[in-house]
């Protein structure tokens, strides 16, 4: 299992990082930094100073699991909040890791008939 089952809490880290940190360096970074906890189960995300870099960084149950994204042209929209975390959605999420503008994402709610509601629980 690379990524646990079920919602995923997503933290972003807002300022860049140093990107020859790997899993534990991120995992430190993310304890004496940030306050978070790295062993969590939360997805925690950073950035390179030119923007085209980002890491992604979980505990999956068993272990840290790092993965790495490199755009070939353009950069990540990221966050303008301070020196700090900022959580995200998995739908923005989603759309930073393809290299989208994931402030536009916004949840949607859609009502089911009882019919369709029959339906999606099968």
């Amino acid at each position: 299992m690379i990524i646990p089952p079920g919602p995923l809490k997503v933290m972003v880290a807002t300022k860049p990082v140093d990107f020859r940190k790997g899993a534990i360096g991120l995992a430190a970074l993310v304890e004496h930094e940030l306050a978070g906890k790295p062993f969590s189960g939360v997805a925690w995300v950073f950035r390179s100073k030119r923007a085209n870099r980002i890491k992604l960084l979980v505990w999956d149950g068993s272990g840290l699991v790092l993965v790495s994204k490199v755009l070939q042209t353009g950069a990540f929209h990221w966050p303008r909040a301070g020196g700090g975390v900022m959580r995200l959605s998995a739908a923005q999420m989603s759309a930073l890791f393809e290299g989208l503008q994931w402030s536009r994402m916004h949840v949607r709610w859609c009502r089911f008939s009882r019919q369709e509601a029959k339906l999606s629980r099968t």
